[in-house]
């Protein structure tokens, strides 16, 4: 569970780079998509510190989003082959699917 919230994390980032034409490089961890968890000792701050980096990353893609003009949806920013609005949908899809995964983690239970 806990690398897929970083993973989700990163995907929020790169729609929300995609969407503003940022530079990579501003995610807080090296590497892109996936990121081993945890790194050293695990720990509830640990993992509360990934949780935030999580929702720290889906305020901003919301502001990103809130801030797209509707004549811009069905137009593909730079750098892109799809449109803002398909882009939008899909990071809402991936969190769909994930929190379906983690679900079904939880409801698997430690140990299983």
């Amino acid at each position: 569970m806990w690398e897929l919230a970083v993973h989700a994390a990163y995907w929020k980032y790169a729609v929300r780079r995609l969407l503003t034409g940022e530079k990579r490089g501003s995610f807080p961890y090296p590497g892109s998509n996936w990121f081993p968890r945890p790194e050293g000792e695990i720990s509830d701050r640990a993992f509360k510190a990934d949780l935030a980096v999580l929702a720290r990353e889906h305020r901003r893609l919301v502001e990103v989003v809130s801030r797209v003009p509707a004549r811009d949806l069905d137009r593909a920013p730079r750098g892109s082959g799809y449109s803002r609005r398909r882009l939008i949908q899909g990071a809402a899809a991936h969190d769909l699917y994930h929190a379906g995964q983690i679900q079904l983690l939880k409801r698997l239970g430690p140990g299983r």
